[in-house]
């Protein structure tokens, strides 16, 4: 039995879900998300829950119950809360700031990085050296996160570069004389 399979999704006041075969719809106050169910399991809706069971007892169906479940429940989060990832920038020098519809980072290359904001996606910079993504998709908030952070990792003797907040960089001594 999965531990995170058998619990219900709940869906709260102000989000609405529909079931139509392997597709669940969740619409909510920040916008609308679809998933296509795998085939191995099945949901069934209740008067305020998503239940999602495994077709039968194969090694398959209960290796997709708890993923779908979680996706299921990423949705409704997604449409009634959001997600949030935010980037915190260190170096001398090493900034960000909106330009207009773009990114646009200094990390101590010769020329600024400009990164184009996909659709769905909001990015803030409250500070210089913050970096905030929100988005009701997390899958695509932590994928922007983490193609922003792939400009310039954080470096292990100095701690330079882009990091996730609260990420801890192990740190390494430098040459010995």
């Amino acid at each position: 039995m999965s531990s995170i399979g058998k619990k219900a999704v709940l869906v709260p006041n102000g989000v609405t879900a529909t079931i139509d075969g392997q597709r669940v719809e969740v619409k909510g106050p920040k916008g609308q998300l679809d998933f296509v169910l795998n085939e191995f399991v099945v949901a069934q809706m209740t008067d305020d829950s998503i239940k999602i069971d495994p077709r039968d007892d194969s090694k398959q169906a209960r290796a997709m119950w708890g993923m779908s479940r979680t996706m299921v429940q990423n949705l409704v989060t997604g449409v009634s809360s959001g997600f949030e990832k935010k980037l915190e920038i260190s170096g001398v020098g090493y900034r960000a700031q909106m330009q207009g519809k773009n990114l646009q980072l200094a990390l101590g290359f010769s020329h600024d990085v400009v990164y184009e904001i996909p659709e769905g996606i909001q990015v803030a910079c409250p500070k210089p050296t913050e970096v905030v993504i929100t988005g009701i998709n997390k899958q695509q908030v932590g994928q922007v996160a983490a193609e922003i952070r792939e400009y310039r990792p954080p470096e292990p003797y100095k701690g330079k570069g882009v990091r996730y907040v609260g990420e801890y960089i192990v740190r390494k001594e430098g040459k010995k004389k």
